[in-house]
């Protein structure tokens, strides 16, 4: 019954967001609380959740100091360079942009951060896409797919957990791994480059509007146009996206993307363009703590976004207006964060999430036995998107990996294959991280789901193909 009652949840939840019937604050909540009471646990209800938030806790404290730390850094123009850069080589191309977006996630993922890479990713890319009225789930899907890749490193949470609940080396379950994983990457370039040409298809050619070279154009005004609807003014002289953006030989057009069209205001009053490298000082050195794991993350942001307002901000009226200026951010995540522990508190205090890996691993034929590292690799598809990679990596592997050894099937191999499902579970309603990609990018929830899942099932399914063809699995 808990194994039914637990799917049904799950689906309930999805259909209803997806939809766009409930808010996923409000689904997250009153769903878990109502299959709670469902299953005769009505009135240990506060137990789950008061459970669930104190593990979330210091994840939603993290995304809060985080989400500061960030805006402050977009604000004093850290990352105006890495926008003109990606436009440079983008050149108003969509499909340059797409596949821009991809890379960056996959460079930032390198930190081995959710969190941090989608913050870093849509602080660059998300003017570009609004100003070329691109698809933001585009942009969102994308980026949550290459990191979903990336999140394999052993620093990234995933390959540590596997090599803790089997007593493995994490490098041993790593490294034969990445040849795969690097064919995934490729995969989700490729899947960029498509994606990207259908936004050109859907675009039309694109051309740069005069106006870029006034250098004031605000956020809200149109400076790319349809060259099938624009004046020959807005035209003449400027390269085609469809051939790969501006012109090598139109430098008016170059100079005029340099100059005027920097995806952020280049005349913003919070820049602190003298602070430059006091703020990427800073930023690397938070980074290489994390890393390094000196401290825990959460106190690292905490101290860095105390420390980013105290030397670009001196004057406590622009402290408070900057903290303003991204409360809506900062309320919208760490909501969601404690919504989520919610509905984990109850899946995994019902019992339900160990009834539904119980279950699944009990319908698997004896048959299989000598093939369990490729149900492993499958199983955890749609398990790491149903479930917390705690619960996924400590609960349910250790069991598939007891099946495999009956029939001679190396712990490794099980270890590897259950890093297949990662791309998926970047995008899984109980990653805290996917709820920073979707706010900052303004994208609904329900539309990020509809449009990521086939495409991040597709580059798992992938990795495993390479992992089984050379022979990892």
């Amino acid at each position: 019954m808990l194994t039914v009652l637990g799917f049904a949840m799950i689906a309930t939840f999805l259909v209803l967001i997806m939809m766009k019937k409930m808010s996923p604050i409000a689904a997250l909540v009153l769903i878990p609380a109502l299959f709670c009471v469902a299953v005769g646990k009505g009135a240990k209800l506060g137990d789950y959740v008061i459970e669930g938030v104190g593990n979330l806790a210091p994840t939603a404290a993290m995304l809060m100091f985080a989400i500061v730390y960030f805006g402050v850094m977009i604000d004093v123009g850290l990352f105006d360079p890495i926008v003109r850069g990606i436009l440079r080589f983008c050149k108003a191309d969509p499909m340059r942009i797409v596949v821009g977006t991809a890379v960056l996630a996959a460079i930032v993922s390198l930190d081995g951060d959710g969190s941090t890479t989608f913050m870093i990713t849509v602080s660059a890319m998300y003017p570009l896409y609004k100003r070329l009225k691109m698809s933001l789930v585009v942009m969102t899907g994308v980026a949550a797919t290459a990191n979903g890749v990336m999140n394999t490193l052993p620093w990234g949470g995933p390959t540590a957990r596997a090599a803790t609940a089997l007593k493995l080396d994490a490098g041993d379950i790593f490294v034969p791994m990445i040849p795969a994983l690097g064919v995934g990457l490729l995969a989700v370039i490729l899947l960029a480059v498509v994606l990207g040409r259908r936004e050109r298809k859907r675009l039309g050619t694109l051309t740069l509007d005069e106006a870029l070279t006034t250098g004031t154009v605000t956020e809200s005004e149109t400076v790319l146009v349809a060259a099938g609807g624009g004046s020959d003014r807005l035209r003449k002289g400027t390269g085609s996206a469809g051939t790969g953006g501006a012109a090598p030989d139109d430098e008016a057009a170059e100079d005029a993307a340099d100059e005027g069209f920097k995806g952020l205001d280049p005349h913003r009053a919070t820049l602190r363009p003298k602070l430059y490298w006091f703020n990427a000082g800073l930023t690397i050195a938070l980074l290489t703590a994390m890393i390094m794991e000196l401290m825990p993350i959460p106190v690292l942001f905490l101290l860095g976004a105390a420390l980013a307002l105290t030397v670009n901000y001196p004057h406590m009226p622009d402290q408070r207006a900057r903290i303003a200026a991204h409360a809506d951010n900062v309320l919208n995540v760490s909501g969601m964060v404690f919504a989520a522990a919610v509905f984990t508190g109850v899946l995994t205090g019902t019992g339900m999430v160990d009834h539904m890996a119980d279950w699944l691993v009990g319908a698997i034929p004896d048959g299989m036995g000598p093939h369990m590292a490729l149900v492993t690799g499958v199983l955890s598809i749609p398990l790491t998107y149903f479930m917390s990679n705690d619960g996924f990596y400590f609960g349910v592997v250790p069991v598939l990996a007891e099946a495999g050894a009956a029939h001679g099937v190396s712990p490794l191999e099980i270890a590897r294959a259950s890093l297949v499902g990662q791309p998926l579970h970047m995008s899984s309603p109980l990653v805290p991280a996917v709820y920073v990609l979707v706010g900052m990018a303004k994208v609904e929830f329900g539309d990020h789901t509809r449009f990521t899942v086939k495409w991040a099932a597709l580059t798992s399914l992938v990795v495993l193909g390479a992992g089984l063809l050379f022979g990892i699995i």
